[in-house]
């Protein structure tokens, strides 16, 4: 039984459509402020919440730190949904949330968003939230945008270009204590953000010893820390 925690009216939202989140092996509990959310949590925990940037006294920033820093509460998916004014965004950004959706957006790409973090295989590398710059040619132009998480297996990232999934890309960014990295990939996932931002999700492809070395110790204690 997959146990999944959701802001009321984001939940009211979604019974419009014919979804996962009416299946008879999916446990669905409401939550009317992201402090009712950490409570329904502690009791039974969840394997993803999806919650609001803010909602009742207790913010989107404090729902992921209290989870984030509890050993017995941590391994949840936490989505969080948010406006699409940019200091909103950067909040989400800042946060440990494994993903956010910009509203508005039609109930099918949040369901989409839902759904991958739900059924999202146990893996061996950890995401680690990121601040980082990304440049890269697909198709034979080129993009750049803005790095949200990143692990050895792949990264997610915000741009205004315009990619396709499937696109085979060249990804190039630097990160702290290693020179330029570069590194092939395929676009996996296309996520509308809402306003002009997409979000997508890169798998890595042949990368390398140099790249792999470089992003773990980027990653350092986060990696070990990972849900």
């Amino acid at each position: 039984m997959k146990e999944v925690i959701i802001a009321e009216d984001v939940h009211a939202l979604l019974q419009k459509e014919q979804s996962f989140l009416g299946r008879a092996d999916v446990r669905i509990r409401t939550a009317d402020s992201n402090s009712r959310a950490l409570e329904l949590h502690r009791a039974k925990q969840a394997d993803l919440i999806v919650a609001h940037l803010d909602a009742g006294e207790v913010s989107g920033e404090e729902l992921c730190g209290q989870i984030r820093d509890d050993a017995g509460l941590r391994s949840v998916s936490i989505l969080l949904v948010c406006g699409t004014d940019e200091s909103e965004i950067a909040r989400c950004m800042s946060c440990n949330a494994n993903a956010y959706v910009s509203l508005p957006v039609p109930p099918a790409v949040l369901l989409q968003e839902a759904h991958r973090l739900l059924h999202i295989a146990p893996r061996k590398t950890c995401r680690v939230p990121v601040k980082i710059r990304v440049a890269g040619k697909v198709r034979g132009r080129r993009f750049t945008g803005a790095v949200e998480n990143i692990s050895t297996a792949g990264m997610l990232f915000r741009s205004s270009d315009v990619l396709l999934e499937g696109d085979s890309v060249e990804c190039s960014f630097s990160l702290s204590g290693s020179r330029q990295v570069t590194v092939p990939g395929e676009v996996v996932r296309v996520l509308s953000g809402g306003g002009a931002e997409f979000g997508y999700g890169v798998s890595f492809a042949d990368i390398s010893t140099e790249a792999v070395s470089a992003i773990r110790r980027f990653a350092g204690e986060e990696a070990a820390d990972c849900a």
